[in-house]
């Protein structure tokens, strides 16, 4: 596409939100390309800005509005089409499009092969001083977009969508209601993604789905998937993201447990460790039924490392009823945690049913109490590393300092150490000997690299994050 003067129209994308954002604007920017759209990384040369939004917590929104109200003085000073996708786009369409007049077009998560065409029908209204938006926020049974190529950043680790949507309606969560119903792709579709991957210098997969456990494609479940996926050459390991408590069958636990390149990690969403409470989640489990799945798989390989979700301050959650959850961090003593506090998304089973009654600052002193547990368990399990030699996939540059570099650990941890100890690239396995440790990242000495060695590691990570 071009505008009136001829030139390839200029289009700049921002992501918010989970790593299946990330993989639909590599959807996206495939899709573009491939109509004549040129990317840029420069907002102030764009005549499109795309923002991809999330719409799971409220921190998710407000960066989106924050961004959009930066964009008021660009937009006086030069034509721009601002648009807004994915998830906020589909559950807040009617708010966006009445209440927001920097935005000109509007695409939910099943939409995106129709934006070239909304981009073309908003750069047509803009011309022609209409403020008329354009609009495609409808859902689908079948879309899964197995026929597109996403356009990838070079670089180590790469996502692939296997499903898209979900069928569990857990009374919190807009999911359902912004992506769909649950849909899988052909398992050969989704092999053939990772082989190119793997031609194209990727060490690592990741793969992604709302409920990503509960794949299911004519006779293969997800533990084959996963495995075949590990099977290809050229992928170091493999990492998925996120699954649900009630989907692990004992071929899922055998496939993490004994296959090399799947990665020796769990996220195991909690959400709760009180029974009441898990009910008005609709969770489907007990805090019994979730203990007896980390028992059975501490028993198959007790260095697993396990992560989890916490939301504190649910609808009518009470004191004591908060206390099952704290003790339930010790318990089962994670090695990460994503701390939340309950932020109520409309649309949600819980907006239309339950109060959101737990005062905000009861719901930070929650949330404090549970990161500074967590922070301090996080420390204790990554200090059980100090003296041992961990192998780890380097990735680049530490964030503080060009000297130092950074990569994680089979249990997807962030390992630093000096560049001087080691020539390594990223791409590259690295043994690192750990001297130190914080909750959130490991201190090593490097001791020596090679090209694309495959192996186990009893590895730890911390990821707190308070909202």
């Amino acid at each position: 596409m071009s505008l009136g003067s001829g030139v390839p129209c200029q289009v700049h994308i921002e992501t918010f939100g989970c790593q299946m954002n990330e993989y639909d604007s590599e959807l996206v920017r495939s899709l573009l390309k491939r109509e004549g759209f040129l990317l840029t990384e420069d907002r102030e040369r764009a005549d499109v800005i795309l923002m991809n939004t999330c719409a799971i917590r409220e921190n998710a929104h407000t960066k989106v509005y924050t961004h959009l109200s930066g964009l008021k003085t660009l937009k006086k000073s030069r034509p721009l089409v601002v648009g807004i996708l994915g998830c906020m786009a589909q559950n807040l369409k009617a708010e966006l499009t009445k209440q927001e007049p920097l935005v000109d077009l509007l695409a939910g998560p099943d939409s995106y092969r129709q934006l070239p065409a909304l981009i073309r029908s908003a750069v047509h209204a803009q011309e022609q001083g209409e403020r008329v938006k354009a609009l495609a926020v409808d859902l689908s049974e079948y879309e899964t977009y197995d026929d597109i190529v996403p356009a990838r950043v070079p670089g180590v680790n790469a996502w692939i969508a296997v499903m898209r949507g979900c069928d569990n309606f857990c009374s919190f969560c807009v999911v359902p209601y912004t992506r769909g119903r649950e849909r899988s792709r052909e398992p050969e579709g989704i092999l053939e993604e990772a082989r190119r991957i793997a031609s194209e210098g990727f060490k690592q997969v990741t793969l992604l789905g709302q409920n990503v456990n509960s794949y299911c494609s004519g006779d293969w479940d997800f533990a084959r998937l996963l495995t075949a996926v590990a099977d290809i050459p050229g992928i170091e390991r493999v990492r998925f993201t996120s699954p649900h408590p009630k989907d692990f069958p004992p071929s899922l636990l055998e496939a993490v447990v004994f296959h090399p390149k799947i990665c020796k990690h769990i996220h195991l969403p909690a959400q709760s460790g009180n029974d009441r409470i898990l009910g008005l989640m609709n969770r489907t489990y007990t805090r019994q039924e979730y203990m007896a799945l980390v028992d059975r798989i501490r028993s198959m390989n007790p260095h697993i490392v396990l992560t989890t979700d916490i939301i504190a301050g649910f609808s009518s959650e009470t004191e004591a009823e908060f206390g099952d959850t704290y003790r339930l961090l010790e318990e089962v003593r994670y090695h990460s945690a994503f701390i939340f506090l309950y932020s109520e998304r409309t649309n949600t089973i819980a907006a239309r049913k339950y109060a959101d009654d737990i005062p905000h600052e009861v719901k930070s002193r929650r949330v404090t109490a549970l990161v500074e547990l967590q922070r301090r368990i996080s420390t204790e399990r990554n200090r059980e590393y100090l003296g041992k030699t961990l192998p780890v996939l380097v990735e680049g540059d530490a964030k503080k300092s060009a000297l130092q570099a950074m990569g994680k650990s089979d249990g997807n941890i962030t390992v630093i150490w000096d560049k001087s100890d080691v020539a390594c690239v990223p791409g590259q396995m690295v043994a690192c000997s750990i001297y130190d440790a914080s909750a959130s990242t490991l201190y090593a000495r490097a001791e020596g690299g090679s090209e694309g060695s495959s192996t186990k590691s009893e590895q730890s990570c911390t990821n707190i994050v308070q909202s």
